[in-house]
């Protein structure tokens, strides 16, 4: 039987070593990577800086579309008004005043013959409670509310109430101390800042219902301190009144 003989070579075959890239090759590979980089920095570049012009919309869907801008004009409603006014009778939300003696401060019921008779609550509702919180919160309000025409001291008076009875043409404020304003009740004050009076605008607008019954409650203050009975004066000061 033959034997085989093994020879070890005297050194490791080289690999086979790759030419060089041609430069043709080399630049379209970096044009490629630039080119793949660029969109990228462009959609970045847009997200950071504020422009007038309208974007590029490929696929436009709702994104465009006919619309009627607010206080605009269509032929498309007789009064050619493209912002429609809210159906009669229509209530915002959270707005629905149910309660009559919080939301108004009276309540008002037909009679036989059809007329209406309005009754005003003469205490605070439930939901406002009487304390020094809520005078305090009605003399905040009264200064920036009611003081420019009634007075720091609701004698009338106040800046505005002063210069336009100069210039002519202007009620006077009423005081608030007359007899008149004095008895009447707290709902008749209350609507009286709701929904104004004779000449005095309303407020109702302008001053959350609380803050209405806060200035309600500092009128009644004020009203009593030039007006307190003489029982309610400590018998040590009572000498000294006038």
């Amino acid at each position: 039987m033959a034997q085989q003989q093994t020879t070890t070579p005297s050194r490791a075959p080289a690999w086979p070593r790759l030419g060089r890239p041609p430069f043709w090759l080399i630049a379209a590979l970096l044009v490629a990577v630039v080119a793949t980089g660029l969109p990228l920095v462009l959609i970045a570049r847009t997200r950071v800086i504020n422009t007038s012009r309208s974007p590029i919309i490929l696929f436009h869907d709702m994104a465009r579309q006919p619309r009627l801008e607010a206080q605009g004009y269509t032929p498309l409603f007789a009064d050619g008004r493209a912002m429609r006014p809210p159906v009669a009778g229509t209530v915002a939300r959270g707005e629905l005043a149910e309660d009559d003696h919080y939301e108004r401060g009276f309540s008002a019921s037909q009679d036989a013959a059809g007329r209406w008779q309005v009754t005003w609550y003469e205490d605070f509702p439930p939901q406002v409670k009487v304390d020094e919180a809520l005078v305090q919160r009605g003399r905040q309000r009264y200064e920036i509310f009611c003081a420019t025409c009634h007075g720091i001291a609701g004698y009338g008076g106040g800046p505005v109430d002063a210069r336009a009875t100069e210039l002519g043409g202007w009620v006077p404020a009423r005081s608030l101390h007359e007899a008149e304003v004095r008895q009447r009740p707290v709902g008749h004050l209350y609507n009286t800042i709701s929904n104004g009076i004779r000449t005095m605008a309303p407020y109702g607008p302008m001053i959350p219902v609380y803050d209405r019954w806060a200035i309600v409650a500092y009128i009644r203050a004020l009203q009593l301190s030039q007006h307190a009975p003489v029982e309610m004066v400590p018998q040590d000061v009572r000498p000294t009144l006038r």
